[in-house]
């Protein structure tokens, strides 16, 4: 294949805008040389905005193509790509966001956490971590990073817990939420991008890689808790909430939760997900004093995020597609864990639907990119959406990339150990 010099330059633009990625801290540092509210500040807060970093870099691709080829071929481009998955994964960000959905949520790792037999703290930090990631096959990953990361925010973050533990524990989530998807075919991105297509259901997701995964978060979360006793002994009480705000009765619960089952079942339908979001914006105006605000700014740089990520991926085929094809189950593995750090998960699995590979290799291939999926920022969708929440977290200069991907070689090595050795149910 012989790339044109527009693939060329999306592959030299896409790896600009990874470099991107690892440099927003540094941009955060130089925005506070500059006037509190100045056009310089505001500059640098932006370029540090990593869910904004593939949009700007897709906006520059846009703006050579159209200097290449003419004015109407980024609207030409535009118009080929499907925007579904970016607009699914803005409105179940924002639904999942929602006083209801976290306070459902809360009880129900507060009920499982009880029955654990370690210390309080430690027993709802574990339980958040392993029923958080897994409740992502159900109510889909978007929605389960978002509602784990708000309660990790909550009564965690916002303590007086060390860096160490606070990377640990960004590094362990981003992992199961990526993995823990994986008990269904429609709720991890990567599994939806190929499941249609090989014919893979709920079942067989459960028993090939469903049960694997939440034995890895079992063993990811369990040592992770002891590692940090300390830090996790001691009487544990749930932050309390807002004072402001009522607690919502149940069945203001239970249309939420009908609402998410609507967006979740009409995924690949734009126009009707996205009626439903509206009516939903309504539904929270009117019993507002039970609502915090819906969080539509961060869902939708998240949606923002993606959606750059698609312009500037489509575009990798020329390079990702022969590269796959060529290699062995085993080196296919490990290079699809590796090359998910550096690229989202759901296009490599989707760049390898489009090659003819073997039962094994489809394995292999959905198995590296859920497993790499808590490397880096950009290696799984909703991993922006779990940054955003936790990023303040961290200090001015917010998440280091390589603090995150230190916090997620164990939990990751455990994925790998978990899918490589553990069979296949019958």
């Amino acid at each position: 294949m012989n790339p044109t010099i527009i693939q060329v330059a999306a592959t030299v633009i896409f790896a600009i805008a990874i470099l991107h990625t690892f440099l927003v801290s540094k941009f955060a540092h130089i925005a506070h040389h500059y006037p509190e509210g100045s056009m310089g500040q505001n500059f640098f807060h932006f370029m540090a905005e990593v869910e904004a970093v593939f949009g700007i870099w897709a906006l520059v691709f846009l703006v050579f193509m159209m200097a290449v080829s003419g004015v109407h071929a980024p609207v030409e481009y535009l118009e080929s790509l499907n925007f579904t998955e970016p607009g699914f994964v803005f409105v179940i960000m924002a639904m999942a966001g929602t006083r209801p959905v976290i306070k459902l949520a809360e009880k129900i790792i507060v009920v499982i956490s009880k029955l654990m037999p370690m210390p309080r703290k430690m027993a709802f930090y574990f339980t958040a971590l392993v029923m958080g990631p897994l409740l992502g096959s159900f109510i889909t990953e978007p929605a389960a990073m978002t509602v784990t990361a708000i309660i990790l925010l909550k009564n965690f973050y916002s303590k007086d817990m060390s860096t160490k533990f606070k990377y640990a524990t960004i590094g362990l989530l981003f992992v199961n939420v990526s993995i823990g998807g994986t008990l269904s075919h429609f709720a991890a991105p990567p599994v939806l991008m190929v499941a249609g297509k090989w014919g893979w259901g709920m079942a067989y997701m459960f028993k090939t890689f469903g049960y694997k995964a939440a034995i890895s978060c079992l063993i990811s979360a369990l040592t992770i808790s002891f590692m940090f006793k300390k830090e996790l002994a001691g009487d544990f009480e749930l932050r309390p909430d807002n004072n402001e705000k009522m607690l919502p009765p149940g069945w203001i619960t239970f249309i939420h939760v009908i609402f998410l089952a609507l967006v979740v079942l009409t995924a690949h339908h734009m126009v009707v997900f996205m009626g439903l979001f509206l009516f939903f914006m309504g539904f929270t105006a009117v019993t507002k004093q039970f609502q915090d605000d819906v969080q539509v700014k961060s869902s939708l740089m998240v949606g923002f995020f993606l959606a750059g990520l698609i312009v500037l991926g489509s575009e990798q085929k020329w390079w990702l597609q022969p590269l796959i094809s060529s290699l062995s189950d085993q080196v296919l593995y490990f290079g699809a864990t590796g090359l998910t750090g550096i690229t989202d998960n759901a296009a490599l699995t989707y760049l390898g639907s489009l090659v003819e590979l073997t039962d094994s290799a489809k394995y292999f291939l959905v198995a590296g990119a859920v497993t790499g999926g808590g490397l880096t920022v950009i290696a799984n969708a909703p991993n922006p959406a779990g940054y955003g929440i936790l990023k303040d977290s961290f200090g001015k200069d917010g998440i280091s990339p390589l603090g995150l991907l230190k916090g997620a070689l164990f939990p990751t090595a455990v994925a790998i150990l978990c899918f490589e050795i553990l069979p296949t149910l019958s």
